[in-house]
């Protein structure tokens, strides 16, 4: 008789967002992938973007940074911008605060500095109020920043097929099914959660939501964007919770692993992600170039994501830092 060893679930492999260059070596396998950080270091870069993860799937799309070079080209006054490595931070926020406050991140082995002196500083950071506030104190970006996206709420992720048959929040503790959401690290992600979650069940049934809370799984990472459907691939969860465009997201990326399941009400718990202009950029005319592109289209691309259509009063409105 033979002995089978089990056949355990497999990581997520996410897909390479970045153009490969014929002749450069590519690795990509679990332990050498870097995914939110896309461009080139070292060589000179012609505009840094610092943002969260939350909208990565538009920002690094075809619409937006993959549109912007030859739209600036199109324009006189931008025409001889040299935008060939646009480089783009997607790392949750309290990291992107921590990398500029301290001047670097270590991947692993290899450490970057983030400097002006290295060239590998933003010109524009994307966020929440937050983020964008600390960020002010240390004088890093302007004192005010402009509204251009909000979300759809929360939603949760569930295996292709949804084994157990989650259609409504209850389902969740009725199950016993394991619940996987944003790290600690995330500035006030999962108060937000427990907060939407009571306002919609009451404070009983949400203290069975999260009763059976996964918080940590080998290789936890702390980017939410990459953990919870990591912790639904491999195992260790059942069901994610996160914002409505990002378990589309990877529904979309990986139809064959994962499925939404909306959460009715949700909708009027929206999240807004913020522009914010660094002081005195590396790259100004680049920065104002990508502001005056973006503004312009942003408001018609991110309900393409899954995101809400921002209404046309509070569109590009001002967030004061101060």
């Amino acid at each position: 008789m033979s002995i089978h060893s089990p056949v355990l679930p497999a990581p997520l492999v996410w897909p390479v967002i970045a153009h490969q260059q014929p002749d450069v070596r590519t690795l990509n396998g679990h332990s050498n992938t870097v995914t939110d950080i896309v461009g080139r270091i070292g060589a000179p870069a012609g505009l840094v973007i610092f943002t969260e993860g939350n909208h990565l799937m538009v920002l690094l799309s075809g619409d937006v940074v993959g549109a912007f070079p030859s739209w600036a080209k199109s324009q006189p006054q931008y025409v001889s911008l040299d935008l060939t490595n646009i480089v783009v931070v997607t790392l949750p926020q309290p990291i992107v605060v921590q990398m500029i406050r301290t001047g670097g991140i270590a991947l692993g082995n290899l450490a970057l500095d983030v400097s002006r002196a290295s060239g590998f500083y933003p010109d524009i950071v994307m966020g929440g109020s937050e983020p964008l506030r600390e960020l002010r104190k240390f004088g890093v970006v302007e004192p005010q920043a402009r509204v251009f996206s909000k979300s759809r709420g929360l939603a949760l992720l569930v295996r292709k097929g949804n084994p157990l048959g989650i259609r409504i929040l209850p389902d969740v503790s009725r199950t016993g099914a394991r619940l996987a959401q944003p790290d600690t690290v995330e500035f006030g992600a999962r108060a937000r959660n427990r907060a939407m979650i009571e306002e919609l069940m009451g404070d009983t049934e949400a203290d069975a939501f999260f009763s059976n809370e996964v918080q940590h799984f080998p290789g936890r990472l702390g980017i939410t964007h990459r953990d919870v459907p990591e912790m639904i691939a491999r195992g260790y969860a059942d069901v994610g919770l996160s914002q409505h465009h990002l378990v589309s997201h990877w529904a979309r990326t990986f139809p064959g692993r994962f499925e939404l399941v909306p959460i009715e009400g949700a909708e009027r718990f929206p999240l807004t992600i913020a522009f914010g202009r660094v002081t005195d950029p590396l790259r100004p005319q680049a920065q104002a170039a990508f502001e005056e592109f973006f503004f312009g289209r942003a408001r018609d691309i991110y309900p393409k994501y899954d995101f809400a259509r921002v209404d046309d009063d509070k569109y590009g409105t001002i967030l004061e830092l101060e």
